[in-house]
């Protein structure tokens, strides 16, 4: 479970009471994206016929530009998770990260689900030294106007995210 029992509201959109705003939304899907993206491979390699991950990081980015709704990018995120499920080690953790990257556009906390598990799709694949790599990387990446959100965020929810974010 990535996702806290009490919600920061700085993560929760306006429309919901909090207050996230939509542009910030979108920076914060974009960059689940790109984590996502970044290991996908790990997928591809197992299962290259399986389009369900990529979906889903093309409909989340799909989502920010406004061609897509969000229950569209939501179930392309379910899709992606389905794909994981009779999977093991890095392809399944890769698959994970595409679908949380793709339920961004409901909740953005799914943020960290998409780097946690794409952390964790490195350390299986390698070691724990790559995973703390890609956790760098991940931060290099990382939107100037939400990076404090972000790095505040993974050192509330890091416990809760297997201690990836221990860089």
């Amino acid at each position: 479970m990535i996702l806290p029992s009490v919600r920061d509201p700085r993560l929760v959109t306006v429309r919901r009471g909090g207050t996230l705003t939509d542009a910030d939304h979108h920076l914060l899907a974009l960059w689940a994206a790109t984590c996502a993206e970044h290991v996908l491979p790990l997928f591809t390699a197992a299962v290259p016929g399986d389009d369900r991950p990529r979906a889903a990081i093309e409909h989340v980015r799909a989502w920010t530009r406004g061609e897509v709704s969000m229950t569209a990018s939501r179930a392309a995120g379910g899709h992606a998770m389905g794909a994981a499920r009779e999977l093991r080690g890095a392809p399944r953790h890769a698959a994970y990260a595409a679908g949380q990257a793709g339920a961004v556009a409901h909740v953005a906390e799914h943020d960290l689900g998409a780097a946690a598990y794409a952390i964790k799709a490195v350390r299986a694949a390698e070691d724990d030294d790559a995973g703390r790599r890609e956790c760098r990387w991940q931060h290099d990446q990382l939107p100037d106007a939400v990076r404090d959100l972000v790095l505040e965020d993974q050192a509330r929810r890091n416990e809760l995210c297997w201690s990836v974010f221990e860089a």
